[in-house]
């Protein structure tokens, strides 16, 4: 049951008819892991709190640094070179003292991944790197977690959520990780803090509706966010039959952990 100050904090979305009181004690019982608590994670971590989701895990080894101030949202200028996760979980406190965060300050890796996401409800993938990211979506599948999966650089962001056996996984749109030194980072090609935070915005919303079993999710489609021209186009988005993951006749049956070199402008 609700108590006063919760009933009066939740008022304005336990009004919709898609949530009601119900549904919002479902979100308090709710366990959400967020990977990442930077430019995606902060605003996903901040909505999902604000919205009461009970229990958030943040997995982030980082420390604050200067330059993640710009879009880090979470983050404060008195948090430099404190880690994120100390960080994330004070603003968190602050705001909504409902939310239990548990923290995770060291690097996701193939050794403990499966352990960090197997008593979450849904993960939201908020990391910057396709080591972690494929890492994250191929334990999702064979662990049968919902993932929310999100990316920026420069203007652009993408959006996608993947059920496992009932939508396309991540590796039916792309099937192996790029090659080293194709790929840029936002080190070299720049990010606007307005795009993040607006992918993990759409990042949160869609993690409360795939946990409230409401509306349509992303599943199946693709949200491309065009941020310089202000446009939002939509993409069909299929299983592949000949996917190496989630295919008639699957090729990766069990984690792997890649090691990709992302282009560089900055020498070493």
């Amino acid at each position: 049951m609700l108590d006063r100050d919760q009933q009066l904090r939740y008022s304005r979305q336990i009004i919709l008819k898609e949530v009601g009181y119900k549904g919002q004690e479902k979100l308090l019982n709710s366990k959400v892991l967020v990977i990442g608590a930077g430019g995606l994670g902060s605003p996903v971590l901040y909505y999902l709190a604000a919205a009461g989701v009970g229990t958030l895990g943040i997995v982030d080894f980082d420390v604050v640094g200067i330059s993640n101030l710009q879009r880090q949202i979470l983050h404060f200028s008195d948090d430099l070179g404190r880690k994120k996760v100390d960080s994330a979980e004070e603003k968190i406190k602050k705001l909504n003292p409902d939310v239990k965060v548990i923290k995770y300050p060291f690097r996701m890796n193939m050794d403990n991944i499966e352990e960090l996401i197997q008593d979450y409800d849904v993960v939201v993938d908020a990391v910057d790197n396709f080591t972690a990211r494929y890492l994250i979506s191929d334990c999702c599948y064979f662990m049968k977690k919902p993932l929310i999966e999100g990316a920026v650089l420069g203007f652009d962001g993408i959006l996608m959520t993947i059920i496992p056996d009932r939508s396309p996984c991540y590796r039916c749109l792309y099937p192996m990780p790029p090659q080293d030194g194709v790929v840029p980072t936002c080190n070299d090609t720049g990010i606007l803090g307005m795009i993040t935070g607006t992918i993990g915005s759409l990042q949160a919303l869609e993690t409360v509706k795939v946990l409230l079993g409401i509306g349509e999710t992303l599943s199946g489609r693709i949200l491309t966010f065009d941020g310089l021209n202000l446009s939002v186009r939509e993409v069909p988005w299929k299983k592949r039959q000949a996917c190496p993951l989630c295919g008639e006749n699957p090729t990766i049956k069990e984690l792997v952990e890649y090691e990709i070199k992302c282009k560089s402008k900055i020498p070493e």
